[in-house]
């Protein structure tokens, strides 16, 4: 079907006849017998009586047939589709309507392709012949690579993603919106915000989208600047156009069904919530919370000399997803724990949080406290913690307060006072 003899030269028929020649001249008798151990005939087989158009009819069919048997079913039309899969859909649909094609293939059809649907009228392309066809698929056959080479193709997704950069455009007055994404990130970053996956079952709706949200989409903060009037959809439901800010200072005008579509469309989206969205630890969660772990604060039994003379103030604050007692089971073998027991001190449940973002937060608020020691392990190696601090644990009880009401951007510890101080202020 590519036109200029393309379907017979790589027709499977047409090189099992050229190797069949080749084996026909010149053979010796044990030049045969060898060749009749490995199951290859040595005749010299009659001319085909085929004609070359129905050779390269039955070719054609051939690569239909092998698409598939790799697929497990005929070849479709459609965007969607790879680029080769379109042409043997084409294909299919021609030997359909042809009675002479039907009639030569049928007694090959063994996968039942020609009982097959009829080709719709958006879907048949009359009149083409092998070279105007692939030019509209977008193939130059004459390039170098053949059929494999496409040029001026692009695939679905592609086209999609064109479409979407297409839609946005540079936000003029983004200097408005800059401050917003930096306060939104700082609060992220102290934990006066939180992440929550888009989950269609939990029922994130279109009315879930208001102005003044903010969601992570496609690595990029995006913010709902405005929601227009509401209006009634093609297909019966409600909808409304927004003005949607990026964090990389462009926007676009979305349809409110487009940006709940994109959004469940990344497995990556997320909500951030707003920094009233009530505490971040207590002991009780919302049904739509997810766990994500806990704040533990140890105290040590070890006997080194620093740690036994202020047991009261050398503490570790760390987070775990898992289960704190399974966590310190074996702390005496393990120089994290000072390579001694430890007693629990206090814990802090937490949920919809990025364990390692506030585990950073509260070593960086306690960093000046940070105790300097060195431990060996049990293999005489000597290893730093970096987890435990002289600090009292009603600072510690207070910092958790602070981060969780959005104020510890305002604090920092100070150890000649052993306490909280604001920014700006002196001991």
């Amino acid at each position: 079907m590519h036109g200029k003899g393309a379907w017979r030269k790589e027709s499977p028929i047409f090189s099992a006849c050229k190797r069949r020649r080749s084996v026909a001249k010149g053979f010796t008798d044990e030049d045969d017998a060898l060749l009749a151990e490995l199951g290859v005939e040595s005749e010299a087989k009659t001319a085909s009586s085929r004609t070359p158009r129905e050779e390269r009819i039955i070719a054609g069919f051939e690569e239909i047939q092998r698409f598939v048997e790799e697929h497990g079913r005929a070849p479709q039309h459609g965007e969607d589709h790879d680029i080769f899969e379109r042409l043997y859909a084409v294909r299919l649909d021609r030997l359909r309507d042809q009675a002479d094609c039907r009639a030569l293939i049928e007694p090959l059809d063994h996968q039942r392709l020609l009982a097959g649907a009829e080709s719709s009228a958006a879907s048949r392309v009359e009149d083409l012949d092998d070279d105007e066809l692939l030019a509209q698929l977008g193939v130059d056959e004459a390039a170098p690579g053949g059929i494999t080479e496409l040029r001026h193709v692009r695939s679905a997704a592609d086209k999609r993603a064109a479409e979407e950069i297409a839609n946005r455009e540079r936000c003029k007055d983004f200097d408005r919106f800059k401050p917003l994404f930096e306060a939104v990130q700082k609060d992220l970053e102290i934990g006066a915000r939180i992440t929550q996956p888009i989950r269609k079952d939990a029922g994130f709706l279109k009315t879930s989208i208001t102005t003044g949200e903010f969601f992570i989409l496609g690595g990029q903060t995006v913010y709902v600047a405005e929601v227009g009037d509401v209006f009634k959809a093609p297909n019966g439901e409600s909808d409304a156009r927004l003005r949607v800010i990026y964090s990389n200072g462009t926007e676009s005008n979305l349809l409110l069904r487009s940006l709940q579509r994109a959004l469940y469309k990344d497995e990556t989206s997320r909500r951030i919530s707003e920094p009233s969205a009530g505490p971040l630890f207590s002991n009780v969660s919302d049904a739509d919370d997810l766990a994500s772990g806990s704040i533990y604060v140890l105290r040590s039994k070890s006997d080194t000399p620093i740690v036994s003379a202020n047991r009261d103030l050398v503490h570790k604050i760390g987070v775990t997803g898992g289960d704190i007692e399974r966590r310190i089971a074996n702390a005496k073998l393990d120089p994290t724990f000072l390579m001694a027991e430890v007693e629990v001190a206090a814990t802090y449940k937490l949920y919809n949080i990025n364990r390692t973002r506030l585990e950073n937060l509260i070593h960086r608020i306690f960093g000046p406290a940070r105790l300097d020691i060195e431990i060996k392990d049990r293999f005489g190696q000597p290893v730093i913690p970096r987890e435990w601090f002289l600090v009292p644990l009603p600072v510690i009880d207070e910092a958790i307060d602070k981060i969780t009401d959005g104020t510890i951007e305002n604090y920092v510890y100070d150890p000649s006072i052993a306490k909280l101080r604001e920014v700006g202020t002196s001991g």
